[in-house]
């Protein structure tokens, strides 16, 4: 392995809690004290992770809490060894904020939930436990019918919102990056996401969030046909192609990155339905070459403030979060993709 200190190594608390829920059908959430547990206990070749990004809602995180109950849960964190990283503002309705692209109460909530998101990051930073990372949001409007009955319009609201969130973000000397996911209205397809990127036009303070999963599914164009960039049964030619066309459109933007593995499926659970199928590192079906995509949204990484990388592995089963081997396969693919593409400072 290469000796590469950068990118730092992270894991993501939210598997344990996206999906999972007490409705029919689903699987109870997964503690943040067990998730730490079994991501202290992964180890390749004496190598561990760095440290976690984090979604700050319940039951992991009460958004409300106070500052000495946050410090408490960075004493957590830092006994572990780890650095907290990304955070994930809850911006979805039924947690504090609701969708961007709604009428001004609605909004309002969003922004609400991004203040709430900062107040936050500024304990773990005053701690010590947080020292980079950004805080990621997306449109809160989840599926795209609506979004479609007035594109241009809702794309202007949602653009307008995120500079608002934006202008928050700056005040308290943080960034936001918007997940690039096919659920999200606005920021469904590589090219919507791009025009809204571009609509918001403040990349000092926006940019984007890269996820491997999610991002395939943006070439084979679900949730926008017309936005495809491959059709099934492509060659390897072809998809490497359409891979670096589309990286060369939104890595310029790219901020915070997930290395993640996709089956080309669509597949949800309890409220997060239709989204990107996550698989785990050494799935067979996976479509994608992890160590070899990951340095198309790398390249010139320094230079765009990353200094972390983290793993996404949401909707696996608990059986397979609860399995030791599971992170010890993630950390090792994380490490070959630090060997191939890192840097030293």
């Amino acid at each position: 392995m290469s000796s590469n200190p950068l990118p730092k190594l992270h894991n993501a608390m939210w598997p344990g809690l996206v999906g999972k829920g007490d409705g029919p059908g689903q699987e109870p959430p997964i503690s943040l004290e067990r998730m730490l547990e079994l991501t202290a206990g992964a180890e390749v070749n004496g190598q561990k992770f760095d440290g976690i990004d984090y979604f700050l809602f319940l039951p992991h995180t009460d958004p409300n809490a106070s500052d000495s109950e946050l410090r408490k849960i960075a004493d957590l964190i830092a006994g572990y060894g780890f650095n907290v990283g990304s955070l994930v503002a809850p911006i979805w309705g039924g947690t504090v904020g609701d969708t961007a692209m709604g009428d001004m109460a609605a909004r309002k909530k969003f922004l609400e939930a991004v203040r709430v998101a900062c107040r936050i990051a500024g304990v773990f930073n005053k701690h010590g436990v947080r020292k980079y990372g950004v805080i990621r949001i997306d449109s809160a409007e989840f599926g795209v019918e609506k979004w479609r009955q007035d594109p241009k319009g809702n794309t202007a609201k949602i653009a307008e919102t995120f500079r608002e969130a934006a202008k928050i973000a700056a005040d308290h000397g943080e960034r936001l990056a918007a997940e690039g996911e096919i659920c999200w209205a606005g920021l469904h397809s590589w090219k919507d996401m791009l025009d809204l990127l571009e609509a918001v036009g403040m990349p000092e303070t926006l940019g984007f969030q890269a996820d491997m999963a999610h991002t395939y599914l943006y070439l084979m164009g679900y949730n926008a046909p017309e936005h495809a960039l491959l059709k099934p049964g492509y060659t390897e030619q072809e998809f490497y192609a359409a891979y670096e066309k589309m990286v060369d459109k939104l890595r310029p933007w790219t901020i915070d990155f997930h290395v993640a593995q996709n089956d080309g499926e669509v597949h949800g659970a309890g409220s997060h339905d239709k989204t990107g199928k996550h698989c785990p590192a050494g799935d067979p079906n996976g479509k994608l070459d992890i160590v070899r995509c990951a340095g198309y949204w790398l390249k010139d990484a320094p230079k765009r403030g990353i200094r972390h990388i983290c793993w996404d592995g949401c909707m696996f089963p608990n059986a397979v979060l609860e399995t030791q081997g599971t992170w010890n396969a993630i950390l090792d693919v994380m490490l070959k993709v630090r060997a191939a593409h890192g840097w030293t400072a």
